[in-house]
């Protein structure tokens, strides 16, 4: 497979150019040509420029952009096709987020788009049914789908070609089909392995009986009606009308708690994003329900340190970007839910003062085994993700899943796409802040994210992969900020991923936790690393996938980075 060729291919050249950078952001295009440290070169244009993990949606992105399409037209149709040609990630039977920078205003917006627990769904239920925990599969830890609304909302406020047009490419693929690519369906098959025998998924994701090959053509024809059903009725007809009355009686046939009451319940959420100095450089998340702001946590613990110093992935760099995600982790698990039914300290938990007092924590000789989450007294993986810049230099970074794999498994009769299971995430402990109630938002891993300077923007990121996003989103800033990697380069340049902190769902981080490292750190930065205390394992994936676009404001070009690890592309005009 591609990722792991890609790993050997380039192992011998990360080892011996992992500890050499520049200062200033982005200074890789200072560079000489074949003196990169990336698997390729960033890609430049200044039109407009899409960035998603499949080619021919970032294709479909583009045609919308030279149509006269807005960045949000342009998401909206990649995310369409990514549901059709990438459903081991993302869909419309799953949630999305998004911050959006507006040109015009001069703001930044932010969009929760993630659905709540069935009124009919509780703790006691599924408890009664001998689970200690949700399960993560099957019609228990389903949700509402927030992603349509998250469409036409977004479209709504940003949105300039009408729906159809939009919808139209991802329509005509799924009719006549799209050859699969390499990544995908590597991971399709494991997924289809698992949910074979759930209602409708191995007729609708599986012909012949068997998961697609790379370059094999697949066609989802009942995906195309229900995308020509939602171009011509809108959002209403899949929270009001005929979509929802088939999962309505789908969920009753098969035993789910998901009814047509809570389709036509659901909204999306406009939210502030929120931020933190890093350097100079503002970086903007999302608050909870999600996870970003433990990105923030750990930008504000390692503001203190001289990284560049420290040399970039060497064991004290790595050492201090593990702890530091450590302890905003198990605020993480304590903190982070839905904010309409539990106060979320957010301004706290983000502010300068807060991250000096956890930084005491943080040992620069040791790895802890244990770390409490902080004491603040409150008052009464897998996804996609996409960044579109248009020539209007409005910005994009929208982050869509249905969570694990295909999501729960169960197909709606007739409607080609697959429920998700964010539900999983909930927790039974009535004493936990993400305790399972109906129709309450469960915690979510998937995070959208942006970067100003002076009050403009210049990075649209994010990073896929559960846990993995805030120290993805970590690793990519420092390399560009505190490294000066270009925009390819942050994303090309070896990772951690630190596995087994407490979790929202109650579970508690035992030993310290592992660490995952990826091909690239050299041999004697592994044997410092365990010598200071880090349980370190292997691991062949879940490093995290990576989409990013820089803005150039001083020559207006658009600088754009892609995921190594994955099949997609940057590309722009």
């Amino acid at each position: 497979m591609k990722y792991y060729r890609f790993k050997t291919a380039i192992a011998v050249l990360l080892t011996f150019s992992a500890l050499w950078c520049k200062p200033a952001p982005c200074g890789a295009y200072d560079r000489p040509a074949g003196d990169i440290n990336g698997s390729r070169s960033a890609v430049v244009a200044r039109s407009g420029m899409v960035c998603a993990s499949q080619p021919l949606a970032v294709q479909v992105g583009l045609d919308i952009l030279k149509k006269g399409g807005s960045a949000v037209d342009a998401a909206i149709a990649v995310n369409a096709a990514l549901g059709l040609m990438e459903p081991v990630a993302c869909g419309i039977g799953g949630d999305l987020f998004a911050i959006v920078w507006d040109a015009e205003s001069g703001r930044m917006y932010g969009l929760n788009g993630s659905g709540r627990c069935p009124k009919l769904l509780t703790a006691e239920k599924i408890k009664a049914m001998g689970h200690s925990r949700v399960p993560f599969y099957g019609a228990v830890p389903q949700t509402v789908p927030g992603c349509v609304d998250g469409w036409f909302e977004l479209h709504r406020k940003f949105g300039s070609l009408e729906m159809g047009e939009l919808l139209a490419p991802a329509i005509s693929y799924a009719r006549e089909g799209f050859p699969v690519s390499e990544i995908i369906a590597y991971y399709w098959k494991r997924g289809a392995a698992r949910l074979k025998d759930y209602p409708n998924f191995a007729k609708t994701y599986m012909p012949d009986g068997k998961a697609p090959a790379p370059g094999e053509l697949f066609r989802n024809r009942d995906l195309a009606r229900t995308y020509e059903m939602i171009a011509e009725g809108g959002r209403d007809v899949f929270y009001r009308g005929e979509i929802a009355e088939i999962i309505d009686r789908f969920e009753k046939r098969i035993g789910g708690f998901l009814r047509l009451e809570d389709l036509r319940a659901h909204t999306s959420t406009w939210v502030d994003p929120v931020s933190v100095d890093y350097r100079g450089y503002r970086v903007w998340e999302l608050p909870p329900n999600g996870q970003g702001i433990a990105a923030l946590q750990i930008l504000n613990i390692l503001s203190a340190y001289d990284l560049k110093g420290m040399g970039h992935n060497s064991a004290r760099y790595l050492h201090h970007l593990i702890e530091a995600k450590k302890i905003a982790f198990e605020d993480r698990a304590r903190y982070y839910a839905d904010p309409e039914f539990s106060r979320i300290p957010v301004k706290k938990l983000i502010s300068r003062e807060y991250a000096e007092i956890r930084r005491e924590l943080l040992d620069p000789r040791r790895a802890r085994r244990s770390i409490e989450p902080g004491d603040i007294v409150i008052e009464t993986g897998e996804t996609t993700y996409l960044t579109v810049v248009d020539s209007e230099r409005n910005f994009v970074s929208l982050i869509q899943s249905n969570y694990a794999g295909f999501g729960s498994g169960p197909v709606p009769d007739g409607l080609g796409f697959c429920l998700q299971d964010r539900g999983a995430l909930f927790s039974l402990d009535p004493e936990h802040a993400n305790f399972l109630q109906p129709g309450k938002r469960p915690f979510h891993t998937i995070i959208p994210a942006m970067v100003t300077r002076q009050e403009e923007p210049v990075f649209s990121f994010g990073v896929m992969g559960g846990a993995m996003q805030p120290q993805g989103h970590v690793q990519i800033l420092c390399n560009i900020i505190d490294f000066g990697m270009g925009v390819q380069e942050a994303g090309d340049a070896p990772r951690f991923r630190h596995i087994g902190s407490s979790q929202p769902t109650g579970e508690v981080m035992e030993d310290g936790g592992r660490v995952a490292l990826e091909s690239g750190i050299p041999p004697e930065v592994i044997r410092e690393l365990i010598s200071m205390g880090h349980r370190v394992v292997k691991s062949n994936g879940g490093f995290g996938g990576y989409q990013g676009i820089w803005y150039h404001r001083e020559n207006d070009l658009l600088h754009g980075g892609t995921e190594s690890r994955k099949d997609g592309c940057a590309a722009g005009y």
